[in-house]
């Protein structure tokens, strides 16, 4: 069991790489270029940036940004599990269709700030009370996170083609046996070019991205969230083997399915 919740802060960073079993809150002090799974993002100062476990981040230009990390282990807080609390789970983390930050109204983010230093505070307990006051401040942390989320979100999408939506449940519906870009823009009836172009321009990935994305997010689900063998799942994510789908899954992940699963674990909820 893996009870990790820590803060850490980092200042004047160059060069940062990060990708690890965490899911991890990113407070940025300064402003930021990054790029998350290879997709740029310029953050402002007191952005939040969520990132699920082994999702890449790093950001090479000679730029220094500074940032507070709230780093915790699935087996601390499972969001899955305990998503009647907070429902955060395809919102601040793995949404593949809006950027994974958000900007805070002062009120909001200064209630966070200090729910980060209070966290900070109990850096070096073992005790398991006190691990019941680090779960509700983080609760807290993703509730006032959540909203202000799901508000940012509407207002993008209320802009947004009406390709949008229909794209999205047709990625939902199709990805595990559809993963040619030219089966989803046949169903719209316009060339390949020209649906890259417009996905594209709607969610700053084009759909080769999205539609292997959202591979990885069931991967990594199936990884997590049960019991199947790496050879189930390959199999059930439409790979010929699972060496395939391993060499697949590490070439966008950084680490092997076996790996993956070792380090982040197998949720209670899988039980």
């Amino acid at each position: 069991m893996n009870t990790t919740i820590q803060i850490f802060e980092y200042k004047n960073e160059i060069n940062f790489h990060f990708n690890q079993p965490y899911y991890s809150i990113f407070l940025f002090e300064t402003d930021a270029k990054v790029s998350v799974n290879f997709v740029e993002y310029q953050i402002q100062k007191n952005n939040l940036l969520f990132l699920a476990p082994y999702q890449l981040l790093t950001s090479e230009i000679d730029i220094p940004f500074s940032f507070k990390l709230l780093n915790f282990h699935a087996d601390f807080y499972c969001i899955e599990y305990h998503r009647k609390e907070v429902a955060c789970n395809g919102i601040l983390f793995n949404n593949l269709f809006t950027e994974p930050f958000i900007s805070l109204p002062e009120t909001v983010l200064n209630e966070i700030k200090i729910t980060f230093d209070k966290i900070k505070s109990y850096e070096n307990t073992d005790s398991t009370s006190d691990f019941s006051i680090l779960k509700t401040y983080l609760q807290l942390i993703l509730a006032l996170s959540n909203k202000e989320k799901q508000l940012d979100d509407f207002r993008k999408n209320e802009d947004r083609s009406a390709i949008s939506p229909d794209f999205i449940q047709m990625v939902e519906s199709n990805f595990l046996k559809q993963k040619s870009v030219d089966f989803y823009a046949d169903s719209y009836s316009i060339s390949l070019n020209h649906f890259s172009k417009k996905i594209k321009s709607i969610y700053g990935k084009s759909p080769k991205t999205l539609i292997q994305e959202r591979l990885i997010l069931e991967s990594k689900k199936q990884l997590h969230l049960t019991y199947k063998n790496i050879n189930e799942i390959a199999l059930y994510l439409g790979f010929q083997d699972e060496f395939y789908f391993s060499r697949f899954f590490k070439k966008h992940v950084g680490v092997s399915p076996k790996i993956f699963r070792q380090n982040v674990g197998i949720a209670e909820i899988a039980k």
